[in-house]
């Protein structure tokens, strides 16, 4: 019988040093993001749920359904291929409040709603093509 002796001394050390590495390089970025105050500048996302239904003279009605973020609500814009329709503010927006369009919607026209919030940051709450 051969004996074949093997030689994995090198094999760990290489190992753990490859570790070793890539532990304090992640590390060091996790930390750099906390000083350099990467993480703290991020908007948080409101929330606001609306519908979108055509009536019968093909009017939109867009229905404030609800969300956590309605009582911070200060005006919502509707606006039709990027031509402003119609808008509700101030106490006039509660849930169940509707925006009516002002004039008919056409098929392939491109409807927004962009929701306005207390703190004076904005975001589209409905975004569609009829």
């Amino acid at each position: 019988m051969l004996n074949f002796k093997q030689n994995e001394d090198a094999v760990s050390p290489v190992i753990g040093v490859i570790l070793m590495v890539a532990i304090t390089v992640i590390l060091a970025a996790v930390i750099a993001a906390f000083v350099f105050g990467m993480g703290s500048n991020i908007d948080t996302t409101k929330t606001v749920g609306v519908t979108a239904s055509l009536n019968t003279t093909q009017h939109l009605i867009v229905t404030i359904q609800g969300g956590g973020d309605v009582a911070s609500l200060t005006e919502l814009n509707m606006s039709v291929n990027g031509a402003n329709f119609s808008a509700i503010n101030g106490s006039k927006i509660y849930v169940g409040a509707q925006l009516i369009s002002n004039a008919k919607i056409n098929p392939g026209e491109h409807v927004v709603v962009v929701a306005h919030f207390e703190d004076g940051s904005q975001q589209v709450v409905l975004d569609r093509f009829y």
